[in-house]
């Protein structure tokens, strides 16, 4: 979100509100795996969502596809927006910044949760539910020179999903909980998986090996990463307390996970579950390779982080796991050529939208959560709107 994911994705961090606090291994051992549990639920779920996202007809709810190009210059706007938001918090004060960022990531979370909600919301409602269809369009113009702004399109059941999804936003505008950040947290997380597309695998090797450079710069290299994410306060990362059981949910002694540890291997993951699925053979292979690769990785990072009290870029291990495992599979299968091979693109409609060009707002709310959150995430831009038809750069 505004590249913000990405942005503080280095590491992974026990923050302590006192320096004398020293977490028991019981209170350790629970956030720790508290983390990794979490972690694990946008990844596993978002994959699976983002097969039936690539089959969407729909072209407002169709996802996001990262070219090569767009991989490469990446890290480039990732390590812009990190420095810039450092020197703002430099020269600022914390407290407006964050005051501005909570009622922007206010929005962007209610409409995340939203969407994260809708496909639960639909099995439970009974078929005898009175489900009204509404819609809300603004256009430009007139004629031929006409631009539809917000085509809005949603249900009974959507303003449900909204009702509700408020309600955890107004707990975390008033209260800042960590319940509400790990509830946004895990909706963002989850909405970019499923709805940034990877179009081949060289283009994750780019994307995941630009990222693991700048992640290890920015971490080893200088304080600009931990000063940012310690300033921030926004859902842009979990956080579990260490310090639960003596406190229970008043505790703030956090360890937490930067959302770009888990979007950036996620969206990865879910190009091999996808790769899976075209090869019709009735198997994960990938996927679950991947996944292991994934859990294998973040535990070794917290292993690493717990023996040298360092805050340690997550990505320095997700990396090497998450590509390795799959490829060095592939290898002994005879199957590197056609996995480097498939194309992700050829699995949705043609004019499926670039990450260079911005969707048209329109659909239900999982489609404007679509739109805003994935266009955000992925190009490191407010969420804008666009002309009806997409447009490249």
């Amino acid at each position: 979100i505004d590249s913000l994911l990405f942005v503080c994705n280095a590491f992974i961090y026990a923050l302590n509100a006192t320096a004398k606090f020293v977490a028991t291994p019981e209170g350790t051992a629970l956030a720790y795996g508290s983390l990794v549990f979490m972690a694990l639920l946008p990844i596993f779920f978002g994959a699976l969502r983002s097969v039936t996202c690539s089959k969407s007809k729909n072209a407002a709810d169709m996802p996001e596809t990262i070219t090569s190009r767009d991989a490469a210059r990446f890290p480039i706007i990732a390590s812009c927006t990190l420095f810039g938001l450092y020197l703002f918090f430099k020269v600022f004060s914390q407290e407006y910044i964050n005051l501005l960022l909570s009622v922007y990531f206010f929005v962007l979370g209610v409409l995340a949760l939203s969407h994260t909600m809708s496909p639960l919301m639909s099995r439970i409602f009974p078929a005898s539910f009175p489900n009204k269809q509404y819609q809300l369009l603004f256009t430009q113009g007139s004629g031929e020179s006409k631009e539809e702004i917000v085509n809005y399109e949603f249900d009974t059941k959507n303003l449900v999903c909204l009702l509700i999804s408020s309600v955890v936003g107004v707990w975390y505008l008033l209260k800042k909980h960590w319940i509400a950040n790990n509830l946004f947290g895990l909706a963002f997380a989850l909405n970019g998986v499923e709805l940034l597309h990877l179009n081949n695998v060289s283009t994750g090797c780019i994307l995941l090996g630009g990222l693991f450079i700048y992640d290890v710069f920015w971490v080893f290299g200088t304080n600009v990463m931990v000063t940012v994410a310690k300033s921030f306060e926004a859902p842009i990362k979990l956080v579990f307390p260490q310090d639960l059981l003596e406190k229970g949910l008043e505790a703030s002694n956090f360890a937490m996970l930067g959302l770009g540890d888990i979007v950036i291997p996620g969206i990865f993951i879910a190009l091999l579950l996808r790769f899976d699925v075209s090869l019709n053979k009735n198997s994960r292979t990938y996927f679950y390779s991947s996944f292991l690769a994934y859990i294998f990785g973040l535990g070794l990072t917290i292993f690493v982080m717990h023996t040298f009290k360092h805050a340690q870029p997550a990505l320095l291990y997700l990396v090497p796991a998450c590509v390795g495992f799959p490829v060095i599979i592939a290898l002994f299968k005879g199957e590197l050529t056609e996995m480097f091979s498939y194309e992700s693109s050829e699995e949705v409609l043609p004019a499926s939208p670039r990450l260079t060009s911005f969707p048209t707002v329109s659909g239900s709310p999982a489609s404007l959560a679509s739109s805003m959150d994935a266009v955000s995430v992925a190009t490191g831009s407010s969420p804008r709107h666009r002309r009806l038809q997409p447009t490249s750069m």
